[in-house]
């Protein structure tokens, strides 16, 4: 069986699921203003529309990382692959806010299970360069962004309906789902599948610190993006393009990783990020005009290591949480952003009241409501500044006492 399997194709198939994934977030952003309209809906409402998302998302990568030692990852894609198909169905043909809530879960549950299956497959498969590797399958969450932000924006300039943005979507979904069911899938050679290890590895100090600053990485990044069109779309700034534009660079990044990852480290690596991402946010809420590009260019290089990096370095240092501890890991950081969504709709519900009762131009209020917003979401990075400062610091004394430690059994044994 073994000569059968095509790591090549196993992986291109992995990269086109996380591309559906990417597509679905990108487009889902770029209708949120026809949803608004369509159905009456306020700003909290669809923030309430997004958690589903975001909700279903964690959901999965929970079930499919304590199940991935007994499922395998070939199941658990092709659950994402029916729930794909269930969701985008299901939103074409939604009639109001509870069909939206229902058929946004079922997305973010196929979206959760594509990680859950796909994140310990290229781990094991390329269980010598995990962080790189898991870089370069990561390239197609922004990489679909992009496909999926140009895709919305033609379409909408085009005066397509949000019903055919969602439907262009089920091509890639049907694409990849033949490719996994006509595939063989390697046997779990290189990864921990001992459940009751897994587990216990999850209540390490270093996997509950990383969990927690998970949530902070994931709403910096996701929080800021799902939100552009409404943030962005009075700034004098295309949101769509910009959604283009961060994650074309997002994309490049993550594609050249390795030596930046291996000549920083992981723990490196997070502590940039988080410094770049706090000032691309924090320009962006008081940058008008085409200064809003060069500062979304700024959070783009911010964000770009955050989500395959934070993976990457459970992997290595925690490899006995195994396939649990990187679903685990998605699946907090989701979950995080699904409980942020209503709130950031409430921020900018509650910002343009208020920017409308000091000043009468509707277009001016939503300006200053998406400032106040992205000035909330600066806090995020910001305070991973300091959590990865003492990251940083904890992982160089580790490396010197391993280092210090090895010298002293080399010369034990001369």
């Amino acid at each position: 069986m073994s000569e059968q399997i095509n790591k090549n194709k196993l992986f291109i198939a992995s990269c086109l699921a996380l591309t559906v994934t990417a597509m679905t977030f990108a487009i889902r952003a770029g209708i949120l203003g026809q949803l608004s309209q369509d159905f009456a809906l306020s700003d909290t409402q669809l923030g309430w529309i997004n958690a589903m998302a975001f909700l279903g998302f964690p959901i999965a990568t929970m079930l499919g990382g304590l199940l991935y030692n007994f499922f395998g990852a070939k199941k658990l894609v092709t659950i994402a692959f029916v729930g794909h198909i269930l969701g985008l169905i299901l939103t074409i043909s939604a009639d109001g806010f509870w069909s939206l809530l229902i058929s946004s879960f079922c997305i973010g549950f196929a979206n959760g299970a594509v990680e859950a299956g796909c994140n310990p497959l290229i781990a094991d498969m390329y269980h010598k360069n995990k962080t790189t590797m898991l870089n370069r399958f990561h390239v197609w969450f922004p990489g679909g962004i992009v496909v999926g932000a140009l895709i919305s924006k033609m379409m909408t300039d085009m005066s397509f309906g949000w019903q055919a943005q969602i439907a262009v979507m089920l091509v890639p979904t049907v694409i990849y789902g033949y490719l996994i069911l006509s595939q063989s899938f390697p046997k779990t050679d290189n990864i921990e599948t001992s459940t009751s290890k897994n587990i216990k590895a999850l209540f390490s100090p270093l996997f509950l610190f990383m969990a927690v600053c998970m949530t902070l990485t994931t709403t910096s990044e996701l929080g800021t993006q799902q939100w552009i069109e409404r943030i962005l779309g009075s700034s004098g700034a295309s949101p769509m393009l910009i959604m283009a534009m961060i994650t074309g660079v997002m994309a490049v990044g993550r594609y050249f990783a390795g030596p930046i990852v291996h000549k920083f480290n992981p723990s490196g690596v997070l502590l940039y990020s988080a410094v770049v991402t706090t000032i691309g946010i924090y320009s962006m809420s008081v940058a008008t005009g085409n200064m809003v590009y060069v500062s979304a260019l700024l959070f783009a290089l911010g964000v770009t290591y955050f989500w395959p990096t934070m993976v990457g370095f459970v992997a290595e240092n925690i490899p006995d949480s195994g396939a649990l501890g990187m679903s685990l890991l998605g699946g907090i950081g989701m979950f995080a952003v699904s409980m942020w969504n209503p709130v950031i709709g409430k921020w900018i519900d509650e910002a343009r009241q208020q920017a409308l009762t000091l000043n009468s131009d509707p277009a001016l209020a939503e300006l200053a409501a998406g400032q106040a917003t992205l000035a909330n979401l600066s806090i995020f990075p910001f305070v991973l500044i300091f959590a990865f400062t003492g990251l940083v610091l904890v992982m160089r004394k580790a490396a010197a006492t391993q280092v210090s430690t090895d010298t002293e059994e080399a010369n034990i044994e001369k």
